[in-house]
């Protein structure tokens, strides 16, 4: 299936073209070979090739056809864990230095975006997580507190001036952290292919990985039309993964998320709607995201499938969730839709897996995927290269362990939403 604007709306239509690629034909060789061209894979392979290696990307679909050509576009700085909850997850020594590592990844991918000028719509002006009454304030007023111990720029506004930087919007207050932003992501992830390519990386699309396994020293990939023999193994499939490492997906939860996208605004509307570029969501079980794009268009999402009998029931609650936080942009709809999935996993941490010998996999962004993404991937190349051991890689090496009740759990992501949003609907 090739991205289209119903799987990827408003991003496939404003992004630049993809590269030019084929899929993978007859028997091939590289250093590397990369199973998915997301965030993390190509990552990987860009700083592989920079480093002189050959490597083989191999991509079931398109380029960025999973979370990372689909999502909101948030640069964000961690994950949903509280600071202070990592150490105590990950002990003393792996919980402050996924901390410091996650901090800094959205600088990694700012930086990406200037080295190779892509072309993505980048703008580092921060993100607002916006409170939702007092127990949202209080929420995310320890989140700063806990982020700000540890030297990070961040800072509680009032609900005066977070209503000023939004435009609209009853909020308590929001946490503003600027290290942070927001990115076109299709068109991100289309530059760190056109960067990996110009590197001498080779990603063959439309090449679903049907087996892999140990052969002699390396590991021997094939797809429908050919095969590849490497080295070394790297598994950068997430959420979208497929029956060949179905492990991996049946450790996550699959989270449903949609978006919604209005036509470019009016000037007058847009010079006073998120004037500081900000992107936004708000502490809710079922959240809202908002943000603006370059040509002025509000990007709006929420958890929920836009399937048959639910995408009635999030559009009405889209539009008049937006209109009741920006009032005036009422009399003004939606053009463009898509949705997609997040994978979750218990403790909302991603994993890191060793597959065998030279095989090594990441998975379970848990929606924060554009930056983790970018220096995960990046940390794979290094410790394929032989430059960053196991034991210094930003997370430690664990099992895979399927989730419980993992079809429960969609179900109820599901249909909770739905719920919520229908409720919303008749307050």
């Amino acid at each position: 299936m090739r991205n289209d604007p119903r799987s990827h709306g408003l991003w496939e239509v404003s992004a630049p073209p993809a590269p030019a690629t084929a899929p993978l034909s007859g028997p091939a060789e590289a250093e590397v070979v990369v199973i998915g061209a997301g965030f993390t894979g190509l990552s990987a392979a860009l700083h592989l090739a920079e480093a002189g290696r050959s490597v083989i990307v191999l991509e079931a679909e398109q380029i960025g056809f999973g979370a990372s050509g689909r999502n909101v576009g948030l640069v964000n700085a961690g994950m949903w864990v509280m600071p202070e909850a990592m150490p105590r997850a990950l002990g003393p020594v792996w919980g402050p230095r996924l901390l410091e590592f996650l901090g800094a990844a959205p600088a990694e991918v700012f930086a990406l975006v200037r080295r190779h000028a892509i072309d993505c719509e980048a703008v580092a002006h921060g993100t607002l997580h916006c409170a939702v009454g007092a127990a949202g304030l209080a929420e995310i007023t320890e989140r700063a507190r806990q982020w700000a111990a540890r030297g990070a720029p961040v800072e509680v506004l009032d609900a005066v001036e977070t209503a000023r930087r939004l435009g609209g919007g009853r909020y308590a207050g929001a946490l503003l952290d600027r290290r942070a932003g927001t990115i076109q992501p299709l068109a991100y992830v289309r530059g760190l292919a056109r960067a990996a390519l110009a590197a001498g990386a080779r990603i063959c699309t439309e090449s679903p990985a049907a087996s892999a396994r140990p052969q002699g020293a390396g590991w021997c990939v094939t797809t429908p039309e050919g095969r590849v023999q490497a080295a070394a193994l790297i598994v950068a499939t997430d959420a979208y993964t497929g029956a060949l490492f179905s492990g991996l997906r049946r450790e996550q939860v699959g989270l449903p998320y949609f978006n919604m996208a209005t036509p470019p605004l009016p000037a007058a509307i847009c010079a006073g709607l998120l004037p500081g570029g900000e992107g936004c969501w708000d502490t809710r079980a079922v959240l809202s995201s908002f943000r603006r794009d370059a040509a002025g268009r509000l990007v709006f999402g929420s958890v929920g499938r836009l399937g048959r009998a639910e995408a009635a029931i999030h559009r009405a609650w889209a539009l008049r969730a937006m209109h009741r936080i920006f009032p005036q942009l009422r009399g003004i709809g939606f053009e463009r839709e898509w949705s997609g999935r997040i994978g979750m996993t218990a403790d909302a941490l991603p994993r890191l897996h060793v597959l065998g010998k030279n095989a090594v996999a990441m998975a379970g962004y848990n929606g924060r995927g554009i930056a983790p993404g970018t220096v995960f991937g990046k940390a794979l190349a290094e410790h394929v290269l032989g430059l960053r051991p196991l034991e210094a890689m930003p997370l430690p090496v664990s099992p895979i362990t399927p989730a419980s009740l993992r079809l429960a759990q969609e179900a109820g992501y599901s249909l909770g939403a739905a719920a919520a949003h229908l409720l919303a609907c008749r307050i």
